[in-house]
């Protein structure tokens, strides 16, 4: 019963660990990074009609600076 019981733990400390491993390859893959990246800033690319030319610039430059530093880009 003993050796059931510690395999039974080694089987679940593995599969646990696998699926951490799996899981973070994934979320930390270069196209997942980019597409949290573009989400995240998306709302920041939305023209309105009021807005400026130069405030449109000035928006695009902030909206630009926090992609890169999103993305680890310097």
């Amino acid at each position: 019963m003993n050796r059931f019981r510690i395999v039974k733990i080694i089987i679940v400390f593995s599969s646990l660990t696998y699926l951490s491993v799996t899981f973070l390859r994934n979320y930390n893959s270069p196209e997942n990074i980019e597409k949290r990246c573009i989400f995240k800033f998306e709302k920041d690319f939305k023209n309105s009609l009021e807005t400026s030319r130069k405030e449109w610039d000035q928006i695009l430059d902030l909206a630009d600076n926090n992609y890169l530093k999103c993305m680890d880009i310097p």
